[in-house]
């Protein structure tokens, strides 16, 4: 990976010359087929070659992005939420593992309801044209990448009570946003306990009882939820997340200040940075970008300049 930013690959100083793009058209409720149009046309209309891909299901929204990581494309685009841009970057971060001159920038084109990725590298998430244009401009950037197993995952990594709530936004069809996530804390406050945890954060271990143990790459999740408020995916290091035990009054409490992320200035908020760390506790499951991956225990690892995105 290139260590500074620079045109995207084939592009010879210049925008890209081809563009490979997976569109979910279930995003924002059918609005990414909705815009589908103006996305192409501005794109063609720039001189880009543009192969779209429609996928059907998750399942083969995964297939084809890893086709397209491998097709010879300057730039794989994603039209849709965290969703695709998790599928999309992990194609991408695949392919740059095992041979980075041959791996294409990633592009985003916000069209979910989360937007956390796109909302972390600084993309326009209501302005659809601007968005675009980052990756009509060509411009790319070196972006870390959280690790986990043979998973990667571009913004925050949730082990506990942010994990159970995670899993219930996602059963949740209703509201859109952070205001899903904020009702499916709601719900989960009422019966859940601190945790025990086993922390190895840069070989240093260590046991505490907590509420959450969030790593970050970039600053939120849950549709803005600044969970990790000081983490920079160009720093080369992640950010971890602790609360410590608190009421339930206590957590209600320090909800609303996640949006600024002015929550970590309480005492039970304790942040740290690393390269790694070792998350365990008991029975639980882990989610990445929102999406699952599986059991912990976990080992984050941040990989840096892992991808190429462009950016504005």
């Amino acid at each position: 990976m290139p260590d500074a930013d620079g045109p995207a690959p084939g592009s010879h100083g210049g925008p890209p010359a081809s563009v490979a793009l997976v569109v979910n058209p279930s995003a924002a409720k059918g609005g990414a087929l909705t815009v589908l149009p103006r996305v192409t046309g501005r794109l063609r209309d720039a001189g880009h070659a543009v192969e779209v891909l429609l996928s059907r299901s998750p399942a083969e929204a995964g297939e084809l992005v890893t086709a397209a990581a491998a097709s010879g494309a300057d730039v794989l685009a994603v039209l849709g939420g965290d969703g695709m841009a998790h599928l999309g970057l992990n194609a991408v971060a695949r392919r740059a593992a095992d041979d980075p001159t041959t791996a294409p920038a990633l592009g985003l084109v916000p069209a979910g309801t989360g937007n956390d990725l796109a909302r972390g590298l600084g993309l326009a998430l209501d302005d659809l044209d601007a968005a675009v244009g980052a990756v009509v401009a060509g411009r790319t950037r070196p972006v870390d990448l959280l690790r986990v197993a043979d998973r990667w995952v571009g913004t925050v990594v949730a082990t506990g009570f942010d994990a159970l709530v995670n899993a219930r936004a996602n059963r949740m069809a209703w509201p859109r946003g952070s205001a899903r996530y904020l009702l499916a804390v709601l719900a989960e406050v009422r019966t859940f306990r601190p945790l025990r945890y086993s922390l190895v954060v840069d070989g240093a271990e260590r046991e505490l009882d907590a509420m959450f143990v969030s790593v970050g790459n970039t600053t939120s999740f849950g549709g803005g939820l600044k969970i990790c408020p000081r983490a920079d995916p160009y720093d080369g290091e992640l950010d971890v997340t602790i609360i410590h035990p608190v009421s339930r009054a206590g957590l209600l409490r320090l909800l609303p200040q996640m949006k600024s992320g002015r929550f970590a200035a309480d005492p039970c908020v304790e942040q740290l940075r690393a390269r790694s760390v070792h998350v365990a506790h008991g029975a639980g499951t882990a989610y990445g970008d929102g999406e699952e991956l599986g059991p912990t225990p976990v080992a984050v690892e941040l990989v840096p300049a892992a991808i190429r995105v462009c950016l504005p």
